[in-house]
């Protein structure tokens, strides 16, 4: 494992905590798209269907766990949770993002590395990972207003997926077979959406004001 791989997953686990933060200390989702956060549940389960038959390691298998665990969390959370349910705005929270599942599907039919049931999930998950933000994006772009919490959670989400293709360079570069192409070409559209959120979040960190999107 290279540093920047460490780095991406440590801002990874980093954006879960900030977000499980968000609401077991306020007791509230406001801000955090549920669509967004089912998408994540269906990608890590849909990803680490290896868990129980491949060992890599302690450490991959405890960071599997760790994101299957904490997304499906999040979900009951805003789903069954009493008073953390009461605060999902479902008014703005309106994406389509069935979509995304049934596009992101037909692609790992047609794109895949090999056409074995594994590797059709794996490609079916990354697919569905570079655009699993879509819900929370607009969410926030239809609210205007962005709380701190919210806005480091999506901060961090965008920086895990730009050291990962740093890792992905680092690797091109030092492993003779490295061939991952669909996690690359996915990870490049993935970071390019959060664009515009990171230069109106570097803007207010510039200006030390509150995070606004424009709607």
């Amino acid at each position: 494992m290279n540093i920047f791989r460490l780095a991406g997953d440590m801002t990874h686990l980093l954006s879960i905590l900030v977000l499980l933060l968000k609401i077991y200390a306020t007791k509230s989702c406001s801000g955090i798209s549920r669509k967004t956060q089912e998408l994540y549940a269906i990608v890590f389960l849909a990803r680490y269907l290896d868990l129980f038959t491949d060992f890599i390691s302690v450490y991959n298998t405890f960071m599997k766990v760790v994101f299957i665990a904490s997304s499906l969390a999040i979900v009951w959370c805003m789903r069954v949770h009493p008073m953390v349910r009461r605060s999902y705005d479902k008014e703005i929270d309106t994406f389509r993002y069935y979509f995304l599942i049934a596009a992101s599907f037909v692609l790992a039919l047609v794109l895949h590395e090999k056409f074995t049931f594994q590797e059709i999930f794996w490609a079916f998950s990354i697919y569905l990972e570079a655009v699993a933000i879509l819900p929370q994006l607009v969410m926030l772009q239809r609210s205007g207003n962005v709380d701190n919490l919210t806005g480091q959670y999506v901060f961090f989400l965008g920086a895990y997926r730009g050291f990962y293709i740093l890792n992905w360079i680092y690797r091109y570069l030092t492993e003779p077979r490295f061939t991952r192409w669909i996690a690359c070409v996915s990870g490049v559209v993935q970071t390019a959406l959060y664009a515009d959120f990171f230069y109106y979040y570097f803007i207010s960190w510039k200006n030390n004001s509150k995070l606004k999107l424009p709607e």
